[in-house]
């Protein structure tokens, strides 16, 4: 009787152990992601990435949506320089995707710009996480690497940018044209000029003092003359106020007589025009006048050139009328 109570518990004990064992297996595939529908991707980054570990998390504008998986270290032939590939997982349970599959969505994301960096999770422990984000102006830079998971582009972060920035700089000839320049100001500041820059500069405040106090005695003085000048000039203003509509009358009265002034003068010019017009009677009777007035002065010339070769001849008459 007691070998089969012994034999009971221990079939017992074996099945209870099976199903804690059971129990175990389904908690640890349920919390390593196991069993899940997953993507897996993988990044390439040419920087440093001390700080970031495999299980670091993956996170998509900050919501956690994966992890790092595995880290390795290449060397790029083509170029020769180490590359740090990153494989991650992410996780289709923490996306919502429009419409019922997920099939080609990763790829669909890499096209609208999405872009993986890396940043700290803490400053205290310098830990690194991936941090994915949309960044559509920035460019597609794929690295040939063989591998069969979806490549996501990669971009620097403000640091790694700022670093790449200094590493560049020229430290040696920085010193250098800093020690030049301390060198030049130390001789500047050594001259006896400089060091008689402070008299000089406390004798044109001086000047400068002097200067305000005679312009305020200037405009002390003159103040008195430009109210007086303001207030002739409104008066003069106000006289030409009151003046200028009636000068605007006699103007206007002037302006009708001389119109027709002009208008009487030329009128004049037209009947003179007439009278002396090449086919008008008058121009007739002047011409017929003005050639009996040539035929009169032609016989006087005659006659005057008779009587002085011949004075006689006024009592006798011309010799050529003699019998």
């Amino acid at each position: 009787m007691n070998d089969e109570h012994a034999h009971s518990v221990a079939i017992g004990g074996f099945i209870i152990g099976a199903l804690l064992i059971a129990l175990v297996t389904v908690l640890f595939v349920l919390g390593s992601g196991l069993g899940r529908d997953r993507d897996r991707v993988v990044m390439v980054f040419d920087g440093s990435i001390k700080g970031l570990s495999i299980g670091a998390p993956v996170a998509l504008r900050g919501v956690e949506i994966g992890q790092v998986t595995n880290i390795n270290l290449i060397l790029d032939s083509d170029q020769f320089n180490l590359i740090m590939l990153v494989e991650a997982e992410i996780s289709h349970d923490s996306i919502q995707y429009p419409g019922d599959s997920a099939d080609n969505m990763m790829d669909l994301m890499i096209d609208r710009g999405l872009r993986a960096q890396l940043n700290l999770q803490s400053l205290l422990t310098g830990l690194l996480y991936v941090q994915l984000d949309f960044h559509p102006d920035t460019p597609v830079h794929l690295s040939r690497i063989d591998s069969e998971y979806t490549q996501i582009p990669t971009i620097p972060t403000g640091l790694e940018k700022f670093t790449r920035q200094i590493e560049s700089l020229d430290i040696a000839q920085i010193a250098t044209d800093l020690q030049d320049i301390a060198a030049g100001i130390n001789q500047v500041v050594n001259q006896e000029a400089f060091r008689e820059l402070p008299t000089e500069l406390g004798n044109t405040l001086s000047s400068i003092q002097d200067l305000t106090g005679e312009l305020h005695g200037t405009v002390a003085a003159t103040r008195p003359r430009l109210d007086g000048l303001l207030r002739e000039a409104e008066t003069l203003v106000g006289s030409a106020g009151t003046e200028l509509p009636r000068l605007s009358g006699i103007l206007e009265q002037n302006l009708t007589t001389l119109a027709a002034a002009a208008g009487a003068f030329e009128q004049t010019m037209q009947e003179i025009d007439g009278l002396v017009s090449s086919d008008s009677a008058t121009t007739y009777q002047l011409n017929k006048a003005l050639r009996e007035l040539a035929l009169a002065g032609r016989s006087l010339q005659l006659l005057a050139k008779t009587l002085e070769e011949q004075p006689e001849s006024l009592l006798r008459g011309k010799s050529g009328d003699r019998p």
